[in-house]
């Protein structure tokens, strides 16, 4: 229609017609890469005794869970997890284990509560990342002490913190997956 009106609307200055469609590799790969780059960040922080970051593959797995709900399939919290296993540290198995929860859990709640604000996404993803935590605690298999638990509370509280920033960052790489991309020829 914007083209019967004006036929150069689509145009560059040159005359040429651009390509309006996006990428169907950029916007199929974007998610998974930025979730699988946020998993490996925590490896360059590492403390002697506790992690200094929180779990930052999970934290961006459920920002795009939430942000985008019907993007990632159900299963995808085992090939995930399973990546985010290999560099944690934590007994593979464990983040496959809990990001399949993670993903079922997030299911039901979309179910339920189909429109949400950002007060409420915030609140499930800081729920789901304390709960991450401390579940990935007890599945460690280290032994569960007073001292480890009073370790992980700057670690929930840090992620509860750091939702608003990820979900920034998940919606300009959700822009950069949706843009438009030029084909040549």
């Amino acid at each position: 229609m914007i083209e019967r009106l004006a036929p150069t609307a689509r145009a560059d200055r040159y005359g040429n017609r651009i390509n309006r469609a996006r990428s169907p590799w950029r916007a199929a790969s974007v998610p998974y890469a930025t979730i699988m780059i946020a998993s490996l960040l925590p490896f360059l922080l590492l403390a002697d005794v506790v992690p200094l970051l929180p779990p930052l593959g999970f934290l961006m797995f459920l920002g795009w869970r939430i942000m985008r709900p019907g993007l990632l399939p159900i299963w995808v919290g085992v090939p995930l997890g399973a990546f985010d296993d290999l560099f944690s540290g934590q007994p593979f198995g464990s983040a496959v284990l809990l990001w399949s929860i993670a993903m079922i859990t997030l299911e039901l709640i979309e179910t339920r509560f189909p429109w949400r604000g950002f007060w409420q996404d915030w609140f499930t993803a800081s729920l789901g990342a304390a709960a991450y935590i401390a579940l990935a605690m007890v599945v460690s298999g280290g032994p569960l002490t007073m001292a480890m638990a009073l370790a992980t509370v700057p670690q929930i509280a840090l992620a509860a913190l750091l939702y608003p920033f990820i979900a920034q960052v998940i919606a300009r790489f959700d822009r950069f997956r949706l843009s438009r991309s030029r084909r040549i020829g």
